[in-house]
Parts: structure tokens; sequence; C-alpha cells
């Protein structure tokens, strides 16, 4: 079955770097049974899942890349820092964000509930856009591992495909 994807690619907006080479990865309608999300991810190698909502200010992690699953509810998510996109982002939607990739919780339902996973369970950083991270963090975001497998299909498509283009 083919997913349904849209990319989209920030530049370095000079506070928060988001990823050189790697575009966002949305997927609408990723699940039918959010309840799987956990056991899907992590057979796919995607683990260290946590969940919860997203925070309401922009952060990213330098060090890997997270898929986000939102299991509940709707909200508007702003990736890419303050110039970036605000995504409508609902249940059964997947986003896979590239290490480096801002992201903040923009508005939500009051039971918006997302589950968050790192490839091969990576303990992730969180970086803010502080100018004393700057450095360190774009040195990270260039050496975060691809992923073995996309989150959602457990393949290389989409999300390699796109990736490695």
């Amino acid at each position: 079955m083919e997913k349904e994807t849209q990319t989209y690619f920030f530049p370095d907006d000079g506070r928060i770097p988001n990823h050189p080479d790697f575009p966002l990865v949305v997927y609408q309608n990723a699940l039918k049974d959010t309840g799987l999300a956990e056991r899907i991810v992590i057979r796919h190698g995607w683990s260290n899942s946590w969940s919860g909502s997203v925070f309401p200010y922009h952060h990213y992690h330098s060090n890997t890349h997270e898929v986000l699953i939102a299991l509940r509810g709707e909200a508007v998510i702003q990736f890419g820092g303050e110039k970036g996109a605000a995504i409508p982002f609902k249940s059964g939607d997947a986003v896979v964000i590239p290490a480096g990739v801002g992201h903040k919780k923009l508005s939500s339902s009051p039971d918006f509930t997302v589950l968050g996973a790192y490839p091969g369970g990576i303990q992730y950083d969180m970086k803010t856009g502080k100018p004393n991270e700057r450095e360190e963090a774009v040195k990270q975001i260039k050496q975060a591992a691809l992923p073995a497998n996309d989150p959602i299909t457990g393949k290389r498509e989409p999300l390699l495909e796109i990736w490695v283009k």
C-alpha cells in the first residue's frame, strides 16, 4: 500500500539549523489503528518511545531523527523554525523529523497525544536554538545516522528513497 507523503525542506534560519539535506516527511493517514503505533515503530527499529504532547516552543534534536505519530486528537505544529510551515496533524498521521529540524506545537485539541520514537532507540538531545549550542549542533546534525528502515512501512521506502536521492 502506497503511503501518501508530503515533503518540506527548511533552510537554516540562523537560529534553528534544520537539516542541510533531508526534508521533513509527513504521512497523512499513516495508521488506521493508532493503538498499534508503538508496536509498529519498535518492530521497524525505532524505539526509546514516549507519548504525550509536543512542546509549545521551538526545539530540535541534533543527534537523531524522530518520528511522531498522532495517537489522538489534532494539532497544528510548526516545523522549521519561525519561518517554517504550520502543518495540521491529526490522529493517524505521522511525521519523520530529520535531525536539526525545529518543531513547536501552535495549537491542539485537549486530547491531542503523540507517540515519539527514534531510530535505533537513540537517546535524543534537546536544543532550543541558543547561540552557544549551535556550532556543536550543526556538526551533530551532519553525523546523525540514517535509519535502517522507514518507521511506518518497515522498508526503505518511502523515507530512505526520499532522503537518499
